[in-house]
């Protein structure tokens, strides 16, 4: 059995309520298996903690660029907590040895997982806020996810790929990408959508994400590319 405590340890956090831990660390698939198990879901704590991570990174973001307009902030906040740089920050925290998934999950470690580790992390951050307040939240954003923004920075990862992308096929073809839905896999709690982007008639690229939005960005990511833009 998994002991919560040991992840305590790791991220330097001893909860009050330990039950409030095993509760973010809960997937729902777990309780499929195991209808014994006492505690809810991840999902509540992790629509709480989605809010207190963007509030926490907004104003770290808007303290430390005070010369940076709004849509500047926005793409900087979005690239530094998307879900690939979230479920990054779960694997070096080692969140993913201590969620309680289903047998299935368990085995899985393509995107799905990554989707599982981004939200299970803003769960544990609404699990810290409830338990330990918004200044012991704020500690742990700022010692795992802080980090990261450098690397973001370097790489230009908060720039906006559609946009970009918009620009050069106006510029060279006088028209606009179109962005269309390929598939959809994958329950309504864990969806993966596949996009494609088309330049006229032909697709220059598709790309998965985890919402329509997420797979279009991913999509113009892949076509710049393609254009040596990237």
């Amino acid at each position: 059995m998994k002991d919560p405590k040991q992840f305590e340890e790791k991220i330097g956090v001893h909860f009050k309520n330990i039950d409030t831990l095993k509760e973010a660390l809960t997937h729902r698939s777990y309780l499929n298996e195991n209808p014994e198990w006492a505690l809810p879901h991840n999902e509540r704590l992790e629509f709480l903690g989605d809010a207190v991570l963007e509030l926490i990174v907004t104003q770290f973001l808007y303290t430390k660029f005070p010369d940076f307009q709004e849509g500047h902030l926005t793409s900087l906040r979005a690239a530094l907590v998307n879900y690939q740089i979230l479920g990054r920050i779960a694997k070096e925290m080692s969140l993913d040895k201590f969620l309680f998934l289903s047998k299935g999950e368990a085995r899985d470690f393509g995107k799905a997982r990554e989707v599982i580790l981004a939200n299970a992390i803003e769960a544990l951050f609404g699990a810290i806020y409830l338990d330990q307040g918004y200044d012991a939240t704020k500690t742990v954003v700022e010692q795992w996810v802080f980090p990261h923004l450098d690397e973001i920075i370097e790489k230009k990862l908060y720039r906006d790929p559609k946009s970009e992308l918009q620009e050069l096929v106006q510029e060279r073809d006088r028209i606009t990408p179109v962005y269309k839905v390929q598939s959809e896999e994958g329950p309504d709690h864990a969806k993966i959508f596949r996009v494609g982007v088309f330049i006229g008639h032909t697709m220059a690229a598709e790309a998965e994400g985890t919402s329509k939005q997420e797979a279009e960005v991913n999509a113009a990511l892949k076509a710049l590319e393609a254009f040596g833009e990237k």
